[in-house]
């Protein structure tokens, strides 16, 4: 049974599933938290240089297996986190050593690939096998609790506002009869960049790119396609560097809530740092991400462990 709610005065969906059966005793030894900066390109993040952030354990460049927000984050839950690329290996032999390191994500021994047949999904199995709580907050309409993405989660939460990730602070709470999961998904590294404390009338505003979710389908009339298309000029190298320029402040607001989140969770709770894909900031002549074929798109930042 799946129970739904609303807030009268918000747009705010929660999704809440049964807990895990009380008969199956809790395996998982750590708490364990997915953080996803969304659009956070590697090289922003190594510019922005994090203090608190990188207290977690050596910063990585890997490669995202997807160039957009749904596709990476099914695969995120699937275990594929971003990958290295190494030369001369199997594809079979990089999984197989790949998911050997769950065991210490988990806090468990003896967990494999072959663990996860037939669901094939992180949370499912986090809740079904090692009974764990798993609960998801995140800030981008595309993953909203209708999608495929909320499956064998407790709770999944389309959150008030995109840029706000001191908000799912305030909902997180840890309980010492079972472990918790934990999937954040963080907007403020996504377009338009900005912080909390940034008025909403003070944020760049692109033609095209503003609200592109809420208006994907304006175009079609009557089931019909409308070419109301207009003459766009790209932007300036001034503008793209500007646009970049508050990726990176982003990121240091986002040092200060990772301080207080390092506060708040136990000392058996493992995190796990990364991005969904990166972002294009006019280089040969790109910007965004999606259906997009260039490195920085796939290009992300890589960091986890346990704080003590």
């Amino acid at each position: 049974m799946v129970l739904f709610t609303k807030k009268k005065s918000t747009e705010e969906k929660i999704y809440r599933r049964p807990e895990p059966l009380k008969t199956a005793a809790p395996k998982g030894r750590n708490n364990y938290i997915i953080i996803i900066l969304d659009s956070c390109r590697y090289d922003t993040f190594v510019a922005a240089n994090p203090r608190t952030i990188t207290k977690l354990g050596e910063l990585e460049k890997r490669y995202s297996y997807a160039s957009w927000t749904a596709p990476s984050h099914y695969n995120l839950l699937t275990g594929l986190l971003p990958h290295s690329s190494p030369a001369q290996v199997y594809a079979s032999e990089y999984y197989k050593k790949d998911f050997l390191k769950f065991n210490e994500r988990f806090g468990v021994d003896g967990f494999e690939f072959k663990n996860l047949v037939p669901q094939m999904y992180i949370p499912s199995f986090m809740r079904e096998k090692l009974g764990y709580t798993t609960r998801a907050m995140v800030s981008m309409p595309v993953l909203n609790p209708h999608t495929p993405v909320n499956t064998g989660f407790d709770s999944y939460k389309l959150m008030d506002s995109h840029n706000n990730m001191a908000a799912m602070l305030d909902e997180m709470s840890f309980s010492e009869e079972r472990p918790s999961f934990y999937l954040l998904n963080v907007g403020e590294t996504h377009y338009p960049y900005a912080t909390p404390e940034e008025p909403e009338n003070e944020w760049p505003r692109i033609h095209g790119v503003h609200g592109v979710f809420k208006h994907l389908d304006d175009h079609v009339v009557g089931g019909k396609i409308v070419d109301d298309s207009e003459e766009l000029s790209f932007f300036t190298q001034k503008q793209l560097n500007e646009l970049k320029d508050r990726q990176i402040e982003a990121i240091r607001y986002l040092d200060g809530v990772f301080e207080k989140l390092f506060d708040l969770v136990p000392q058996n709770t493992y995190i796990t740092v990364t991005s969904d894909h990166g972002e294009l900031f006019g280089e040969q002549g790109y910007f965004g991400h999606g259906p997009i074929m260039h490195d920085k798109v796939f290009e992300v930042p890589f960091l986890e462990g346990k704080l003590r």
